[in-house]
């Protein structure tokens, strides 16, 4: 007896399910209106009415943001048998293409500086990257993120000149969580002679004031570059309307919040003259972990100038970090990834706490309302870009996100040679 054996089911099911993640990719801007309220979007109302239910504008702006952190990521250099190990693998002046930020985005910038840090306190590994090379790019320091600046096309979408600072976060797996000592310190280089006495978390702290003479990146920290350039931003484009937002996942979160604060407490969103306004300066974090006592949270919620929204996924443990003795800051949007169709359940620690997954929660969440829809429609395929977390019938490959190779080249003779590197602040 012969049994009829039809592909039809099968083709019809693969076609449903590339329509699916067509309907998931397809991007709808027409209809924004981030450059009319960006200020409100930009927390002006403390998000006051827009965040359950999820204003339409602010999941897309939320998302922009995180995909600036994403950036920071995807330029990181973690390949350790490399000597650029702990570097950006792509050059400040093609950055956002490298990145793939560029097609069919119309919030256009440029990079203007990059960033760089260290710490003089032991900190886990995953912080700093180090490379098996004797000759290392450098030994003491890691690149941390990135300075931008709407080019005059990204300031038409935004409705002003928008100066990005994206923090890099950690690149390895959570068991940093367990190896940190959640020691709270001072932090006089950032609250100068404040009655209040706030106090911040020692390795956040560390890595964002630390500085190493014998490292030509890390000559000065992290807070000193980036203050310097966020003020020479400033009086760059003081006679237009501009605003500091400040993005970053995981530790990257901790440091933008810290470096958020820093800005206005010592006025580096104001120009130096003194009949100029100040800029409006928010930070957009994801899945961060918390940052100073409660004295820093009172000091943190008395600037007028200064704004935080914390996206926070479900079972993401690292936002309950460190458990005793800190406090929250600015407002929270919970997203609950469980809920989405599109991704494998429940999930795992890494898949909660994953940034493009992050992403796919805010472009879909429904709040207390339940359930989950893409209201933004973002491509779900990002969400396995470094993780198997879509669903297989999506026909999505897992981690697909790597460099040709690996970075190895071929040369003229046959030999292979590593070249992942773009010649830029070296």
């Amino acid at each position: 007896m012969k049994v009829k054996f039809s592909l039809v089911p099968y083709i019809k099911h693969a076609v449903a399910a590339l329509f699916k993640r067509w309907m998931g990719m397809k991007k709808k801007m027409d209809n924004s209106s981030i450059p009319i309220k960006w200020r409100q979007l930009s927390g002006q109302d403390h998000w006051m009415g827009l965040i359950d239910p999820l204003d339409i504008d602010l999941r897309r702006y939320i998302i922009h943001y995180g995909e600036m952190a994403q950036a920071a990521y995807d330029a990181f250099n973690t390949e350790k048998a490399s000597k650029y190990a702990g570097s950006s693998k792509y050059a400040k002046r093609n950055f956002f293409s490298k990145v793939a930020l560029v097609n069919g985005n119309p919030f256009t910038y440029s990079v203007t500086k990059f960033l760089y840090a260290t710490s003089e306190i032991d900190v886990p590994e995953a912080f700093i990257v180090k490379s098996f090379s004797r000759e290392a790019w450098s030994r003491e320091s890691n690149w941390i993120g990135y300075v931008a600046v709407a080019t005059d096309e990204g300031k038409v979408a935004l409705g002003r000149r928008d100066i990005v600072i994206a923090w890099r976060g950690t690149v390895q797996t959570l068991e940093w969580v367990n190896d940190l000592q959640f020691v709270l310190v001072p932090a006089p280089k950032v609250f100068v002679n404040n009655n209040a006495d706030p106090k911040v978390h020692q390795g956040w702290y560390s890595i964002y004031t630390s500085e190493d003479p014998r490292s030509p990146f890390n000559k000065t920290s992290a807070r000193s570059q980036v203050l310097s350039e966020v003020r020479r931003l400033v009086e760059l484009y003081k006679n237009e309307e501009i605003s500091i937002t400040i993005t970053g996942h995981s530790l990257g979160a901790a440091i933008a919040t810290l470096n958020a604060v820093d800005i206005v407490a010592n006025g580096y969103n104001k120009p130096s003259d003194p009949s100029l306004k100040a800029c409006p300066v928010s930070a957009i974090v994801f899945a961060s972990p918390r940052v100073g006592d409660i004295n820093f949270q009172k000091v943190f919620s008395g600037y007028k100038d200064l704004t935080t929204i914390r996206i926070r996924n479900e079972l993401d443990i690292v936002p309950n970090y460190p458990l005793v003795g800190y406090s929250d800051v600015g407002e929270e949007l919970k997203i609950d990834t469980r809920k989405s169709t599109y991704l494998k359940s429940p999930g795992n620690p890494s898949s909660w706490h994953n940034l493009e997954a992050y992403l796919h929660g805010v472009a879909g969440t429904q709040g207390s309302k339940g359930g989950f829809k893409l209201e933004v429609n973002r491509d779900i395929a990002l969400v396995n870009k470094t993780l198997d977390v879509l669903k297989d019938e999506f026909l999505v490959p897992v981690s697909w996100r790597i460099e040709k190779n690996k970075g190895m080249v071929q040369q003229n003779d046959g030999s292979w040679k590593l070249m992942d590197h773009e010649d830029d602040d070296f």
